[in-house]
């Protein structure tokens, strides 16, 4: 694991500040499902006290993203497979209204970030973990964008657990050009003021995604994840 990546952290509270890097660890699959989560040791990792670190592994926990048992220790949770037709249910309907809300709110600089993203992931083509970051840092401005603090947690949440399963099922899968060009459909609709048009695309977009990773984890794909959960 490398904390270099994380890029400036600016005025960004310590506890976020390890939260985020852990959980980002924790999504990348980097703390794979089941991995220990001991609070020296990513204190020393982090280069940030204990508390900051504990007060990050309680928030984990919350958002199912870690597991606590008694007298044993908090640790990387399992990965239910299953839960990926039910996160999509919910997310499809949500990240929908995001765009649309988006498409009304963003700011220029939003707006501006948003299309830097997204020239970022069409160069990053070829590289899947560059490619999937750059996809979910789309998404999370996208919810900045809505300037709806409870609709943007609710879709971080969900958005963190959902690509947990996604890396493990596409990380030997090439990115298809069809998944670049419906993320550049939802960011162009959201930059030209198109509530309606950003909504159907963002559905869309994750519906294509949705259904590319149930494919790659069937039984007998190339990965051969047929399983019901991991770790």
């Amino acid at each position: 694991m490398s904390s270099s990546s994380a890029g400036p952290i600016g005025r960004e509270r310590l506890s976020d500040q390890a939260y985020r890097q852990i959980r980002d660890a924790i999504i990348a699959l980097q703390l794979e499902p089941g991995a220990p989560l001991v609070d020296k040791a990513l204190s020393e990792w982090l280069g940030i006290g204990l508390t900051p670190v504990r007060d990050a592994l309680k928030r984990l926990t919350l958002e199912r993203l870690a597991v606590s048992y008694p007298a044993r220790g908090t640790y990387v949770s399992a990965i239910n497979i299953a839960d990926e037709s039910q996160l999509t249910e919910v997310r499809v309907q949500l990240e929908g209204l995001a765009a649309s809300l988006a498409a009304q709110r963003a700011t220029p600089a939003q707006k501006q970030t948003l299309l830097e993203l997204v020239a970022d992931l069409e160069l990053e083509f070829d590289n899947r973990s560059a490619h999937t970051e750059l996809d979910v840092r789309v998404h999370r401005a996208v919810y900045a964008a809505t300037r709806n603090e409870f609709l943007e947690a609710t879709l971080n949440q969900y958005a963190n657990l959902a690509m947990r399963i996604w890396n493990l099922g596409l990380n030997r899968e090439p990115v298809e050009m069809a998944h670049v060009r419906s993320q550049r459909d939802v960011v162009d609709a959201v930059v030209r003021g198109d509530p309606l048009g950003a909504r159907q695309a963002a559905e869309q977009h994750l519906l294509g995604f949705s259904t590319t990773v149930r494919t790659a984890m069937r039984p007998g794909s190339a990965d051969g994840s047929g399983r019901s959960s991991v770790g």
